[in-house]
């Protein structure tokens, strides 16, 4: 059973909620997921990405330890909102890949801070983590914000046909760390 917690940044007005299991205080370096909102791979089943399955994948990671916590970040796209992210997909659709659909828009390639995580973990009293990530920028953001993960713990989906050229993408032109590919 998770408990739902939201935040509300009081300098941006930014959210966030955390997902969190048991007393992940009471653990050495607890299993977290710093996810980031998809409602077109979450809720609607888009085979463009593996974000639904990611986020599947950590929440039953968690279960299993018994403690952790999932922070869920209101950053569809990257952090460049849901209808900018449907403007990226019709660039998609005509033979660019994401980062260059983001670029085209104005955006950079990732949008997304993590002080706001990082202030959500420190709430539950953490500072060293196990971090379920294959992004290096997350690692680093969370870093900067005060938490030190120990552990980078991959979450790789096997591609799919239609996925496999976004994964590529956050491999060759973000660094994202997938092995699969």
């Amino acid at each position: 059973m998770f408990r739902l917690v939201g935040f509300e940044s009081e300098s941006t007005g930014e959210n966030v909620f955390a997902l969190v299991m048991g007393d992940p205080a009471t653990v050495p370096n607890p299993l977290i997921r710093v996810h980031s909102q998809c409602l077109t791979g979450e809720a609607f089943g888009s085979s463009r990405c593996d974000c639904g399955e990611q986020l599947e994948l950590a929440l039953q990671r968690i279960a299993d330890e018994g403690h952790g916590i999932l922070v869920y970040q209101l950053a569809e796209g990257r952090g460049i909102g849901l209808m900018n992210k449907v403007h990226a997909y019709q660039l998609q659709d005509s033979g660019h890949d994401t980062v260059e659909a983001n670029h085209r828009l104005g955006f950079e390639a990732d949008a997304r801070s993590y002080d706001l995580c990082g202030a959500v973990l420190k709430s539950f009293g953490l500072k060293q983590i196990r971090l379920m990530s294959n992004n290096p920028l997350k690692v680093a953001g969370l870093e900067a914000a005060g938490i030190h993960p120990v552990e980078r713990i991959p979450i790789e989906i096997t591609p799919s046909p239609t996925s496999e050229a976004y994964l590529r993408t956050k491999k060759d032109k973000l660094g994202h760390i997938l092995t699969n590919l």
